[in-house]
């Protein structure tokens, strides 16, 4: 059996392999750059080697010196996670010459299925139904152009040795296809030191699922079922669950035997991922090969109780595979969702900085069944870094069924405290929400489709606001009692039974009378006031120990267990529940008579400025001062996270002037031009 292993990653996949690892008895090897110097993985690893500056092509995807790591650890394998340089047949290569054991496929395989141009060929030798596409490489944009309009637009340009979404692009005609060229070659280079480019037919109206595979040394090779991966944004996964809520048994059977049999055709060993494109109809399309370890590999853990880098280690140092395909049951249903570094109310746009607060879910079985599962690589304090990717967690729940999963996840997520940064949590509690997303009619084209004109949170049902309204007004109740014991103004053993609040939602009022019912218990009613929005029912609250200054309330409404997101604010307090987020004033009847009288602030115009709209690096200016721009034109390209970000102007003007330049590093709605 290995005895030391190295892990060639960072962030939670290099914490998920540790984890493995030491239930296993296995020493683990982490490596850091500069900018990981105090990541959770060096933390968890037995010993930890530095690489390099934070730069992944001057650190993590350099091969030499990941083998002089190896050396000075003496570690007889190597788990390479996903990306960086898990699908690099050159690294394979020089582990398998060094005598040190891949966990992972062998190299041809990865040469053969980790080219997406190649892969595609060999697929279709094998039978595998492809998609109709361009394999070859293709020169220039001119190239590209032709291609595309051969093939019929829409089309999807991708980079041959891509994955992650990057150097990923939609192209519906012409100027699309030279921008998306351009910038997914710029992309390809960047992330994985190759820039080939190739075309395939954008299906409309697909569904994203892969099969996972599992293969020995020793000719024996299965599948684990399918996942479901159609939730994305940008062509990344958000959203993942296991099994897919479209296919039946025939179709599920058929994916995998193909996927199995392409595995066989090319001698792969390990774990590895079959990627397919299903239409309406249940026909399904070879993608890719995905030879290494998946994202959402969890969710097949959950429904299979098979842990997959359990297996790739056994894998890779020789053993048979303990199971066979009729050992493979599909139980219950799994859910994952990718908590990223991303701002939903910019567009998604990437977040760096502290996390000041991460408090995640308590995982583990509950009381009902259901399991809390969360992948990781941060910690409360730790940073976010503009280096790599804004992947923060892998909040996974399992149930017996798809729609108990789906609500233990909005549970879940319900429970995630992350403060410091922008962060998707809204915008996956929202999700979890959606009528179409719970009964399982689902795309990838389901953002684009539900939210066409981006994230602007959610507005909660009547009921749901009335009761976020009467959990404020006891929140205030319980903050205003301790706040006269702390004054003196008010003898200790006196208490505040009744009081009259009014909560105001913006300009909307709720005049409301609180009466202590015991021991954090309240009774929340509508009192009768001039104006206002009474509420429709009496409310009954019970908070159950919450105290002022904690962040996370578990409050029972009516009966009924609900976990709040709790923020204290200088006229009351900021709610977040479901991906609603209310800020809601609370003020004595007096008060709230003042703040009808008060102006509205007006927000400063910045129309006529385009603002950095995230931390990142000024990669080109498009246009000259003095230039008249039409809407649409680009502006200037921003490069984030290993994302190139195209600004363009969204209205005809002229350019006044530009105070940024590239090379910049650029804040948060730092400017970058300004027009006339």
């Amino acid at each position: 059996m290995i005895k030391k292993i190295l892990i060639a990653n960072r962030g939670e996949i290099a914490c998920r392999v540790i984890k493995t690892a030491k239930k296993m008895g296995i020493a683990t090897v982490a490596v850091y750059s500069d900018a990981d110097r105090d990541a959770l993985h060096v933390k968890m690893a037995d010993e930890a080697i530095h690489i390099g500056p934070p730069p992944a092509n001057q650190s993590y995807i350099v091969i030499d010196k990941i083998m002089e790591a190896i050396r000075a650890s003496g570690a007889d394998a190597v788990h390479p996670g996903y990306g960086f340089l898990s699908e690099r047949a050159e690294f394979a290569e020089a582990l398998e010459k060094a005598g040190v054991a891949f966990i992972g496929p062998p190299p041809k395989a990865i040469e053969a299925m980790g080219d997406k141009i190649t892969s595609k060929k060999l697929a279709a030798e094998a039978g595998v139904s492809t998609v109709p596409g361009y394999m070859g490489l293709i020169a220039d944009g001119d190239e590209a152009v032709k291609i595309s309009g051969e093939i019929g637009y829409p089309v999807m340009i991708k980079a041959s040795a891509g994955g992650g979404g990057k150097g990923m692009r939609i192209a519906w005609n012409e100027g699309e296809v030279r921008e998306g060229f351009q910038s997914s070659k710029n992309e390809a280079a960047n992330s994985f030191g190759d820039d080939r480019i190739f075309i395939e037919k954008f299906v409309t109206q697909p569904r994203h699922i892969e099969i996972q595979v599992l293969a020995d040394a020793h000719g024996n090779a299965i599948y684990l079922g399918e996942r479901e991966c159609s939730i994305q944004r940008r062509n990344q996964k958000v959203i993942e669950e296991a099994p897919s809520p479209f296919l039946d048994e025939a179709t599920r059977k058929a994916m995998g035997e193909q996927a199995v049999a392409l595995a066989k055709a090319v001698g792969y060993t390990s774990a590895g991922t079959v990627e397919f494109i299903v239409d309406g109809e249940r026909n399904f399309y070879f993608l890719e090969m995905n030879t290494r370890l998946q994202v959402e590999h969890p969710v097949t853990e959950l429904v299979t109780g098979v842990d997959l880098v359990e297996q790739m280690i056994r894998v890779a140092a020789g053993e048979k595979l303990s199971l066979a395909q009729s050992d493979v049951k599909l139980t219950g249903w799994a859910m994952e969702s990718r908590l990223y570094a991303e701002d939903p109310y910019r567009n998604f746009l990437p977040s760096i900085g502290r996390l000041t607060r991460y408090r995640p879910p308590q995982e583990g079985r509950s009381d009902d069944g259901t399991i809390v599962r969360n992948d990781t690589g941060v910690f409360e304090g730790g940073e976010i870094s503009m280096f790599y990717d804004p992947m923060i967690a892998k909040l996974c729940t399992w149930a017996p069924d798809r729609i108990t999963a789906v609500e233990a996840m909005g549970e879940a997520l319900d429970r995630f405290e992350v403060e410091g940064i922008g962060h998707n949590l809204p915008f996956l509690s929202a999700v979890m929400r959606h009528e179409r997303f719970r009964s399982g009619n689902i795309t990838t084209a389901f953002i684009a489709e539900e939210y066409p004109d981006g994230f602007a949170g959610v507005t909660l049902p009547a009921a749901e606001l009335e009761e976020l309204v009467a959990l404020a007004a006891a929140l205030t109740h319980v903050s205003e009692a301790r706040a006269t014991r702390i004054s003196g103004a008010m003898d200790n053993h006196r208490r505040v039974i009744d009081a009259a609040w009014t909560i105001l939602d913006g300009r909307e009022e709720y005049p409301v009378a609180v009466t202590a019912k015991g021991e954090g218990a309240y009774l929340v009613a509508p009192r009768e006031a001039d104006g206002g929005n009474a509420l429709s029912r009496e409310i009954a609250v019970r908070l159950n120990g919450w105290t002022p200054g904690d962040r996370l309330v578990e409050a029972e409404i009516d009966g009924t267990v609900r976990a709040v997101k709790v923020d204290q604010t200088l006229k009351g307090f900021r709610l977040r529940r479901g991906g609603g987020d209310l800020s809601l004033a609370c003020l004595t009847p007096r008060q709230a008579e003042a703040f009808r009288l008060m102006p509205e602030k007006v927000a400063a115009d910045t129309s006529k400025m385009l603002l950095c709209p995230m931390p990142g690096l000024v990669v080109s200016i498009a246009v000259e001062e003095g230039q008249t721009v039409e809407a649409g034109q680009t502006l200037a390209t921003v490069e984030a996270m290993k994302m190139e970000n195209v600004l363009k102007a969204e209205r005809k003007g002229v350019v006044k002037a530009i105070v940024a330049k590239p090379g910049d590093s650029l804040a948060v709605d730092e400017m970058i031009m300004e027009f006339e």
